[in-house]
């Protein structure tokens, strides 16, 4: 179910009183529909409000309030000269128990951000999340195909800060299995399959999960080598994928990051991965310029104790504004 945008949400402290510029997030959002074809490369807020993954991988559920808690925070935010045209999509609700379906929903509002003119940041829900903008982003590219290079030949690199591969094999699709299905997608595509994950928790996956991953040639990170003093490597480390790629869909997993900083997710970690390093790498690459498309998962409010979480996610989400 899609529910438009609301812009009761985008609320927050006014500071005209104060000289210079005060504005804030809030104060640059609009409704998607009014920028549409309008500008290139507006950041497009797309709400995710699903448990339905986190529910079948018998996780903690709560990740579908996330879109509405995230949008509270990220809106008190400044918005700085970067921050001249935001749009919100509204969401995509999953309420019924198909996942399926709501992916597909969230697919196609992806495909038409990207149809636009425009750069949607998916706000989740749980990891499930993953399939439906990826499958956006295919959906556009396969439509764009007529028009530029066959879609064979461009080059997708995939880049998820996540403690855990979500290459699980099981089915129904759940929020441990995104990564899986999108092997399959390439594989049925005839494309390769370039997956980066960084922050892996060598406890947080099984022997069959590695083994997989290998099998998958995927290219991985453990969280003990992803620490501040290691990061001037991890740098140059993703700078090479960035280089070798020609287009990116950027995917962040909360529970990347330790349990003091990101507590309101399913499962927190013991070790994880500081902020500022994984700040530092999306960072790195925003300023690509190959970004298409990017999520952020996990977020549970339930679970979130003086809104650690939320603002850290919000942090990440303005990064990628």
């Amino acid at each position: 179910m899609r529910v438009p945008f609301d812009d009761k949400v985008w609320a927050g402290r006014s500071d005209d009183g104060e000289p210079g510029d005060t504005r804030r997030v809030f104060n640059q959002m609009m409704a998607f529909s009014s920028v549409a074809q309008m500008q290139r490369d507006v950041p497009v807020i797309v709400g995710f409000g699903s448990d339905e993954g986190v529910r079948r991988n018998q996780g903690r559920i709560g990740a579908a309030h996330a879109p509405r808690e995230l949008r509270r925070v990220l809106a008190g935010l400044p918005a700085k000269t970067s921050l001249a045209a935001l749009a919100d999509a509204g969401d995509v609700v999953c309420d019924d128990g198909d996942l399926e379906g709501a992916q597909t929903e969230l697919a196609d509002v992806v495909s038409e951000v990207l149809t636009s003119g425009g750069r949607p940041l998916v706000l989740g829900g749980g990891h499930e999340v993953a399939w439906g903008t990826y499958s956006g982003l295919r959906l556009h590219q396969q439509r764009e195909a007529d028009n530029a290079a066959p879609l064979a030949s461009r080059k997708l690199q995939i880049i998820n800060f996540d403690a855990h591969f979500d290459l699980r094999q099981k089915r129904p699709a759940n929020s441990g299995t995104p990564f899986d299905q999108i092997a399959l997608d390439c594989a049925q595509r005839g494309v390769s399959f370039n997956y980066a994950c960084f922050g892996i928790s060598d406890l947080g996956n099984t022997a069959s999960l590695f083994a997989h991953a290998e099998r998958l040639g995927v290219h991985y990170v453990l969280d003990v080598d992803m620490q501040e003093t290691q990061l001037p490597q991890r740098l140059n480390e993703l700078q090479q994928l960035l280089d070798a790629a020609d287009d990116v869909y950027l995917t962040i997993d909360l529970d990347v990051l330790p349990a003091a900083v990101a507590p309101g997710v399913s499962a927190p970690a013991a070790l994880g991965v500081p902020l500022s390093v994984v700040e530092a790498m999306v960072l790195r690459v925003a300023a690509s310029g190959k970004l298409r498309a990017a999520d952020i998962a996990e977020y549970n409010p339930s679970l979130d104790q003086d809104k650690r979480t939320a603002r850290a996610a919000a942090r990440l989400a303005y990064r990628l504004l």
